[in-house]
């Protein structure tokens, strides 16, 4: 049996192993950034179609000043 989509996967980590060894040995990442663009990635979904620019904008500013 031949997984060509995880052979590629694993081709992926060895070509980049410095950066996957960064990643999984240092304390530093992005998960707090991650976190804010999903939550606004939410806030889009839901606005989708119903609303414009401004009120989109104004969901994310008021959410994040409550989430502070």
């Amino acid at each position: 049996m031949t997984l060509p989509r995880l052979h590629t996967f694993a081709t992926g980590l060895e070509k980049d192993w410095d950066a996957v060894l960064q990643g999984l040995s240092t304390r530093w990442n992005s998960g707090p950034v991650e976190g804010c663009v999903n939550h606004i990635k939410m806030i889009k979904r839901q606005v989708f179609g119903r609303a414009k620019l401004p009120l989109l904008r104004k969901r994310v500013l008021l959410t994040a000043a409550a989430n502070r």
